[in-house]
């Protein structure tokens, strides 16, 4: 007997697809037919592949302690009158030194180890030794982390000295909305009612959030499915599965949602009306109870 899925069709006394060595019908096959009725039903429901086994999710689990401490290490370091080439020569150093790889670091042609995004820069902020973080500034850096080939991917916002209230209470909400949202992180839940709690939480307190930019899966590559969006509907997008892995990371404007790239270089994003954005993140694991954050 098969299960007919979105996926290639296995025998129940097969090994099971996971790599666990048990047969097919005492491994994942309950866990299958639970997606596939999902399916029959209309939902976008994960393939295979984006599910993540015990061996690979202790390997990024691995990753992860690099990327946790190369930001523990940012935190430590940053003030005013640093630049960000040298927050870039930071992260290099630190992920080299724990045995990593820096994610960035060529990735499409992305020509620093991390991303380093000031005031109203939403993403993607490469480093340079011209610009020096002052007094009153935000930043957000964003750390990825490559180990014995597993990925890891989370970021903090920075305040640089005394902050205006307004660029601070930004920066905060926009870490309280990962909260927000995380309460909507369960197995059987889809990603649109995380992203809805978000959106519905920053527009309360009249911010807007990119549309155009989202998170994404991540652990055995950089950037996986599923995309995640932050400005959808409850009941909406993918369905979360026990093994899915994927960064939350709302990109939350002071003004409106609307963002350019910069034309120069190709990568960094910026708010169309000048003012701040600020951006968490963080990387999760669903379990078979709820979640597990893999890095922050």
């Amino acid at each position: 007997m098969f299960l007919k899925t979105m996926d290639a069709p296995i025998g129940r006394n097969d090994p099971c697809w996971c790599g666990s060595g048990a047969k097919y019908k005492k491994c994942h096959y309950e866990f299958d037919q639970k997606i596939e009725s999902f399916r029959q039903r209309g939902a976008l429901v994960p393939s295979r592949k984006m599910i993540k086994n015990p061996v690979q999710v202790a390997a990024i689990r691995e990753s992860a302690k690099i990327n946790i401490a190369i930001l523990d290490y940012v935190a430590e370091h940053i003030h005013a009158g640093v630049t960000t080439e040298e927050i870039d020569q930071w992260v290099h150093e630190q992920t080299v030194l724990r045995g990593g790889i820096p994610a960035p670091l060529n990735f499409e042609g992305f020509p620093k180890s991390v991303c380093t995004s000031v005031n109203e820069e939403v993403c993607h902020g490469i480093p340079s030794p011209d610009v020096v973080l002052r007094e009153g500034d935000i930043i957000n850096v964003d750390a990825s982390t490559i180990l014995d080939g597993y990925y890891s991917d989370s970021s903090r916002m920075f305040c640089i000295g005394e902050v205006s209230p307004e660029k601070r209470r930004l920066v905060e909400k926009t870490k309280e909305s990962i909260s927000v949202g995380l309460q909507q992180v369960k197995p059987w839940g889809f990603l649109g009612d995380m992203g809805q709690a978000i959106h519905d939480f920053a527009r309360e307190n009249g911010y807007s959030v990119v549309r155009e930019i989202g998170g994404h899966g991540v652990g055995l590559e950089f950037h996986e499915d599923p995309w995640v969006s932050y400005v959808s509907r409850r009941g909406t997008e993918m369905l979360m599965v026990p093994g899915m892995m994927f960064t939350i990371e709302p990109m939350i404007n002071m003004g409106k949602a609307d963002i350019f790239v910069d034309d120069d270089n190709g990568w960094t994003v910026y708010t169309e009306d000048g003012k701040p954005s600020a951006q968490w993140e963080i990387q999760v694991l669903i379990t078979e109870t709820g979640y597990e954050i893999i890095s922050y």
